[in-house]
């Protein structure tokens, strides 16, 4: 964060069968030396949550971009507004894919990608307001569609230079050796 504190997205397990988990913030003031429980980011009865991407908007917003199960492979986010004291109650983000990345573009927009595991298999992105709160309405950009199955994913994003950013991540192609590969 702007003050140093360092945020880390957990994941608890909360049964065996059906598996279920949420998710919950720690916080380091010490450079992950040691980490204090702040609050759960989500949790459901019904829906799991998992492989969360962490982002702190320009005005102090963190957001956090989730994975879930038992949802429709939903994309879903909570926001907390307060520092991470505490978060809102999710959202369903109207679109699948998982897990994300969120990356901040020099205009302070955010470019948040992820895998998509449904046919046709591969990875997508879109390009959100700066402080995240178009995610529902902002258009897909498909950057792979020639994934071989849904083992793909976990994207990884940085900026190359002012106008071009890298997405990396674990892909297939007809189902053969996995492998990472990159799009510009």
């Amino acid at each position: 964060s702007r003050d140093g504190r360092l945020f880390w997205a957990v994941v608890g397990n909360t049964s065996a069968t059906p598996r279920k988990s949420e998710t919950h913030l720690l916080i380091s003031l010490d450079e992950g030396c040691t980490w204090k429980y702040s609050c759960p980011i989500a949790t459901d009865p019904k829906v799991t949550f998992n492989e969360t991407s962490l982002y702190e908007t320009p005005k102090g917003d963190l957001v956090a971009f989730m994975r879930t199960a038992g949802f429709d492979d939903h994309t879903v986010v909570a926001r907390s507004s307060d520092g991470g004291k505490s978060f809102q109650p999710w959202q369903d983000a109207g679109f699948q894919g998982h897990p994300h990345h969120a990356l901040r573009l020099p205009d302070r927009r955010v470019l948040l990608v992820y895998g998509y595991r449904h046919a046709p298999f591969g990875i997508r992105a879109r390009v959100l307001d700066a402080e995240c709160r178009d995610f529902a309405a902002a258009p897909e950009i498909v950057l792979r569609e020639d994934g071989g199955s849904g083992d793909i994913g976990y994207p990884w994003a940085t900026m190359l230079s002012k106008h071009r950013a890298l997405v990396v991540y674990y892909f297939n192609v007809a189902n053969g050796p996995r492998h990472i590969a990159g799009t510009l």
